[in-house]
Order: C-alpha cells, then structure tokens, then sequence
C-alpha cells in the first residue's frame, strides 16, 4: 500500500514536471509559426457571397455624376381666362440660346422637361390665337421647379365675329328677354338689357316692345299717380277740378307717355336705326359710371354696334312736347311747353338710367346677367 501511494506521488510529480517542461515549447513554436505566417505573401481576393458578412464595396461614385441632369421643369399654359390651352407650343432654350427641348401641351395644358444640368433657362410658350408669354429659370442640381401664372395674352388684333341665325328669331328672343323683366316681379324694366354683347332688335320689334310697354297694368297706375299729383297741386288749372279735371289730367298725361315712347323708343329708333335700350355697365369707378348713365340719355348705341348722339329720345322727348300742346289747356300752350316737356322728358331718361345702373340690377328678375368684359 505504501509502495503504491509512493509510485501514485512520484506519476505526479512527473506529470507536473512534463507540463512545467513542454508550456514553454509549445508557446514559442506558436509564435514561430505566427511569424513564419506574417512573411507569407497575401492569397487572392475572395468575392463575398451570401454566407459572407461584409460584401465588397463597389467603387464610389463622384459627387458632381451623381446630380447630373436631374432637374425638372413642369407647368400649365393657360389662357387669359385661366382656362388650359391646348396645341400650346412650349420651348426650352439655354441661357446661350441653344435649344434643350420643345413640348406641345395636351387637353390638360401642361408640359415638363426632365434631366436638365443646372443653370439659367429661358421658356418660351405661344399658342393658337394667342400672344407669346417668355419666362427664364435658374435650375440648381436636382432642382424641381414649376411655372406658375403661365397665361397667354390675347393677340393684339382686330377679329369680326359673325352670328349666323335668323336675325327674325333673334330680334324676337331680345324683346321676349325684355319684356320678362320686372323689378321686384312687378314693375316693368322693359328697356334695361345686361348683355353687353346683346345683338339689336329689328323695327317691328321695337314697336311690338313700346306697345307692350304701354299697355302693362303698371303704366296706367303711374300714370293715374303723376295725374293726382297734378290735381293735388292744381298743375294746368285749365283742366279744372273735380273727377272730370283728373279725367282731363289722366288722358294728357297717357298721351305724353304714349307719343314719347312711340317716337322716342319705337319710330325714331327704327328710323336712325338706334337701339332703345339702357346697356348696363357695371363696372368701372362710382364716378364714371355715374356719368355713364347719364350720358346714355343723349348718346346711344346704334344697331351697328357703335356709340352715337342719341338723336331717338332727344328729338322723340321734343316732339312729344310739340304735340302736347293738341291737348293741354290753351292757356299752357306754346313754345315754352314743348321745351319743357322735352327736357322733363331728357331728365327723366337720366334719373331713370342711373337707378338701372345702381339699383335696379339686383331688384329685376328673369333678366340676362352677363356684364360687359
């Protein structure tokens, strides 16, 4: 047993011994080899695959090709409406004058050029019957910029416009628009039209308008009023008093409303060939559409579209005043009747325009509303 527990020491000792011997050597063939491996030349590249963590990178791109030719120009043409132009023709020009691009816009309007360089641009768009409208552009690398209020004028030429129709049908629709218009839905404003553009009425619809106009319920109230007046203030003592001198009163004052508007706005009218009618405007300052209005009293619109002395209601309102003196009292009669009248009757016209121009308007119905561009 002792000899067995001796030789189990003595293994041990030899054992630590071997360790304590063979460390060392095995440590400095490690470092050996270590260095034996430094000197070896490198092996070949080895391409990543999938099962690699890091592939290769590839070769850095410059920074100036990576922003090259990336700029965009887009837009809308449009007309002087806001309304989009189509068959527009859009070009692109460098600040050289070198042509980049052309573009023909759509049923949508809009254009764009792609992969532009950076730098300064002039775009130049025109379109059918339509002016030319220029813009130049500076472009930044990768830059995205669109052309607002890109509107094309209008041409700067004298065009004619021809309605075809029969001028019958259209003479009659004007009167039928006419006489539809009531202010408040009651009283008549036959002779206002808010169609600036409005095309003229032939003669016989001029009558068939001042006729209409005299038989509405309202003419004969208003003058049944304007009759009552006099008599409340005893105008024309020579008609008397009573229910016989308002009779008297009543029938001058229809007779002037019949003679003025049959002259003024009906014979006159057809035979100067002048349009009757009060052509609203609408627009412009306060001042110069009151003036306007009171200007239209002595200067109409003739059927042929131009601006003239209003020789109609000037000489209608003077000889309605002649003939007035058939019928009033002897004692009232005379030259100084007629002036009156004529120029009561040119002073109404004037009042009677400016309340179309600024009030009448937003009272009348059924009446066209388009104004003059």
């Amino acid at each position: 047993m002792f000899f067995w527990k001796c030789a189990g020491r003595t293994s041990r000792r030899l054992a630590v011994a071997a360790l304590t011997t063979l460390a060392p050597m095995a440590f400095c063939a490690q470092q050996s080899t270590a260095a034996q491996r430094a000197k070896l030349p490198d092996s070949p590249a080895i391409h990543a695959t999938a099962d690699t963590a890091s592939p290769i990178p590839s070769p850095a791109v410059p920074a100036a090709d990576a922003t090259q030719n990336t700029a965009t120009i887009a837009g809308t043409v449009l007309d002087a409406s806001g309304a989009e132009v189509q068959g527009a023709d859009v070009v692109l020009r460098s600040s050289a004058g070198a042509k980049v691009g052309e573009r023909h816009t759509g049923s949508d309007g809009e254009f764009q050029f792609a992969g532009l360089a950076a730098g300064s641009f002039r775009l130049t768009a025109d379109g059918p019957g339509l002016g030319t409208i220029r813009r130049t552009i500076t472009l930044r690398p990768g830059g995205f910029r669109i052309v607002s209020r890109l509107r094309l004028p209008m041409l700067g030429t004298t065009s004619t416009v021809r309605v075809f129709g029969d001028p019958v049908e259209i003479s009659v629709q004007q009167m039928h628009i006419a006489e539809h218009q009531r202010v408040l839905g009651v009283f008549p404003n036959f002779y206002s039209t808010y169609d600036w553009n409005a095309p003229p009425m032939m003669a016989k619809q001029k009558f068939q308008l001042a006729l209409r106009s005299l038989v509405d319920p309202v003419t004969f109230f208003t003058v049944g009023a304007v009759a009552g007046a006099e008599q409340y203030k005893n105008i024309f003592p020579g008609y008397g008093q009573g229910v016989q001198g308002y009779a008297k009163r009543y029938g001058a004052a229809y007779a002037d409303d019949v003679a003025g508007r049959i002259l003024g706005n009906a014979l006159l009218p057809a035979v100067f060939h002048q349009d009757p009618r009060y052509f609203y405007k609408g627009t412009g300052s306060l001042h110069s559409r009151f003036f306007y209005a009171l200007a239209a009293a002595v200067i109409a619109r003739g059927d042929n579209g131009h601006w003239e002395p209003n020789y109609s209601h000037v000489l209608g309102s003077f000889a309605a005043g002649g003939i007035s003196n058939l019928y009033y009292p002897a004692s009232s009669r005379g030259a100084s009747l007629m002036a009156v009248n004529g120029a009561i009757g040119i002073a109404s016209n004037a009042g009677e325009n400016v309340l179309r121009e600024f009030v009448l308007k937003r009272f009348t119905t059924r009446g066209s509303d388009r104004k003059n561009p």
